[in-house]
């Protein structure tokens, strides 16, 4: 995209929890870095804090909560060139309905993107057919490109919205001595904890002490558990059984060489010689600078973990034989059908992306937002998904002024506060009783 065209966008970015938030104004950054970029949170029980928003380092003009109707009204009133919707899949299918009132008819409108935060091991018909309707549908690789358009033509949808990019948080410097370091160079390992995954408390605590029993095996090492969030903030998932509460009630403590760390992830590779983690994310960002990256077996190779998607990449391992100094190799072909870019090819990730952009941008119209799941497609699932984001013809109007703003602003504010404790702290408890 010219320097020119990229300079003169407006980006208006909606998202619903820290992580997507990372992806959403990430990805607007590697569209157009010289956009004017506007941020927007859907209030939530997972709404990011100050914190966490900081974390991902973009600047952005202004950031505030909004309801889902109130973006609607948002983008209905101001200019934007490209609107890009992280979240979830739900609340997509809601604003792609709730948007496309707003042209009836081909006009010139923004462009509306949206995609997925990271690996896609699960309901991927379910999310992607949520995401149909965009103009641009982002996958992250080759590899989900083809699985995202198989999925849309297998119903008979149009597929011309997919569009294959790359994660957009991947960089960093590449690790030293990537082709020749050995067990013997691993100075610090660092453990990428998930919210959810695994989700009991006994996995998740056989998972602490093989961490915390690696520290001890190898007093030299420094030894890791880069958490997601602190106590109190909340992330994609709820996450009931904080590794924090688990690590101090560990018997016997912790050794000095085992700490607890949180901020930015990409700062902690800068410092990793082996990255460990059932699933998450941050192992495509650590293969991406060829650290060497773990993906435990430890509680199996399964679908509800996540870590069949790294089949093939010669990172599945376990805690034994780490223990013993196992380094995991990856597989280049792997690598390069992931999205990974391990090969340097990153710059040019979004190419493709940026281009899509400006061939809409440069239509004297695009046609009407066209979801497949409409009231005659979908007519038992549909309704529900509007009315959870109240988009079902119930919507408040959102022109409110003066003290009825102010009232009405307190009270949501008490309320979300009462929404929140009751989903992050109550119904865990209730839950964990009714195990007993």
């Amino acid at each position: 995209m010219p320097a020119s065209t990229s300079k003169a966008l407006r980006i208006a970015v909606i998202a619903d929890s820290d992580t997507r938030w990372k992806w959403g104004a990430l990805t607007a950054r590697r569209i157009a870095p010289e956009a004017e970029l506007s941020g927007f949170l859907l209030r939530g029980r997972a709404t990011p804090t100050p914190r966490q928003l900081a974390e991902v380092g973009v600047p952005v003009d202004g950031v505030r909560e909004v309801t889902a109707a109130e973006f609607i009204g948002e983008i209905e009133h101001e200019s934007y060139d490209v609107v890009l919707l992280a979240l979830v899949g739900g609340a997509v299918q809601a604003m792609l309905h709730g948007l496309a009132p707003l042209w009836p008819q081909a006009a010139r409108r923004p462009v509306i993107g949206t995609g997925y935060v990271g690996v896609v091991y699960e309901k991927l018909a379910d999310g992607l057919l949520l995401r149909h309707g965009a103009d641009i549908v982002l996958a992250n690789s080759r590899h989900d490109a083809e699985r995202f358009r198989a999925v849309y033509e297998g119903v008979g949808a149009d597929a011309s919205a997919v569009t294959e990019a790359a994660l957009p948080f991947l960089g960093g410097a590449p690790y030293e001595g990537a082709d020749t370091a050995t067990a013997a160079d691993t100075a610090t390992v660092v453990f990428a904890a998930q919210p959810s995954v695994p989700q009991s408390r006994a996995d998740r605590t056989y998972l602490l002490r093989r961490l915390v029993q690696h520290a001890r095996l190898h007093p030299g090492r420094v030894v890791l558990l880069k958490l997601r969030s602190k106590p109190g903030e909340h992330t994609t998932h709820i996450e009931e059984l904080p590794y924090q509460k688990l690590a101090a009630r560990m018997e016997g403590g912790v050794p000095s060489n085992f700490r607890l760390v949180y901020g930015h992830m990409g700062e902690v590779l800068d410092r990793t010689d082996l990255l460990v983690t059932v699933s998450s994310t941050a192992a495509l960002e650590s293969l991406h600078r060829r650290i060497p990256t773990a993906v435990l077996t430890d509680l199996g190779v399964r679908e509800v973990l996540g870590n069949h998607h790294f089949l093939g990449s010669g990172c599945l391992t376990s805690w034994d034989r780490l223990d013993a100094g196992h380094r995991p190799q990856a597989d280049e072909e792997w690598l390069a059908r992931q999205g990974v870019a391990a090969d340097g090819s990153y710059e040019t990730a979004f190419d493709a992306v940026r281009k899509r952009v400006t061939a809409l941008l440069e239509r004297p119209g695009l046609p009407p937002l066209a979801p497949y799941y409409t009231p005659a497609t979908a007519p038992g699932y549909l309704p529900g998904i509007l009315a959870r984001h109240r988009l079902d013809g119930a919507a408040a109007t959102t022109d409110i002024t003066g003290v009825r703003r102010v009232v009405r602003d307190a009270v949501r504010e008490v309320a979300r506060g009462a929404y929140r404790h009751g989903v992050q702290r109550v119904a865990p408890v209730i839950r964990r009783m009714g195990e007993l």
